[in-house]
């Protein structure tokens, strides 16, 4: 697990976990802090190809109990049907937690700045944020009207 900031999250917000394939999410937290500031309460776990199952399952338990404060955590994950996506969601059961799959930087974003929401809201805005923030710029350039 790759911690950005403090251990320990702040009372009263919900802890954000991102498990991805490689580096990607300790990745998107870097981008997260540049655009945000220091993070606190945000890790990242990696599943990699040379790591176990159960090494990966006692990184990602020990995410969620270090990062929920009261409020429970978010587990984003890169890809449904994945190994991340899939291990995260064994731990539904175990814990307050919400898992939302396909991960971006806008939907990590507005994660981290609406941490006091509940679980459920919570999750709706990440997916929300995350499919808003698919933009094809070209074909809205090619609609704009002449003259502009």
């Amino acid at each position: 697990m790759t911690e950005n900031s403090e251990t320990q999250t702040p009372v009263q917000q919900v802890g954000v976990l991102v498990v991805t394939h490689g580096e990607f999410g300790s990745a998107l937290l870097d981008a997260a802090q540049m655009i945000l500031g220091p993070l606190v309460g945000a890790a990242a776990v990696s599943v990699q190809v040379s790591k176990g199952v159960e090494e990966i399952l006692v990184a990602l338990k020990a995410g969620v109990s270090s990062l929920d404060s009261g409020l429970g955590v978010i587990v984003l994950t890169d890809l449904f049907g994945g190994t991340p996506t899939t291990l995260s969601l064994s731990l539904l059961k175990s814990g307050n937690l919400e898992v939302v799959s396909g991960v971006n930087l806008p939907m990590l974003i507005k994660v981290l700045q609406c941490r006091q929401m509940k679980l459920p809201e919570l999750a709706s805005q990440a997916r929300s944020a995350g499919q808003d923030g698919i933009k094809v710029p070209g074909e809205m350039l090619r609609k704009k009207p002449a003259g502009s």
